[in-house]
């Protein structure tokens, strides 16, 4: 899938929903759930499930990033399947501490 940054897509096997901040140039098989996420028009399959493996969920207002940095997601909706590209899971990312004030 070609994602762009404002493009908002969907799990097809739960709730979650995000929204690309950054993305790179390059074709991503970006997965919830253990499934390949849906653009907003696209309908889910009846009876899919989120895998075993990919149970790990997302959290509302959550920022979540790949190993290199260059892809990051805001979860606009959240669910039961974990974000991954193909079989890499995707990491919350942390907030950066704020400088001493003294």
């Amino acid at each position: 899938m070609k994602l762009k940054a404002g493009t908002r897509v969907k799990s097809a096997v739960c709730t979650t929903e995000v929204m690309v901040i950054q993305t790179p140039d390059a074709d991503l098989d970006l997965r919830c759930g253990g499934a390949p996420m849906l653009t907003m028009a696209e309908q889910p399959a009846a009876g899919g499930t989120v895998a075993a493996g990919a149970a790990g969920g997302t959290q509302i207002g959550k920022r979540y990033v790949n190993a290199e940095g260059n892809l990051e997601l805001l979860c606009i909706k959240p669910g039961k399947g974990s974000l991954a590209i193909g079989g890499a899971p995707l990491a919350l990312k942390e907030a950066k501490p704020l400088p001493a004030s003294d």
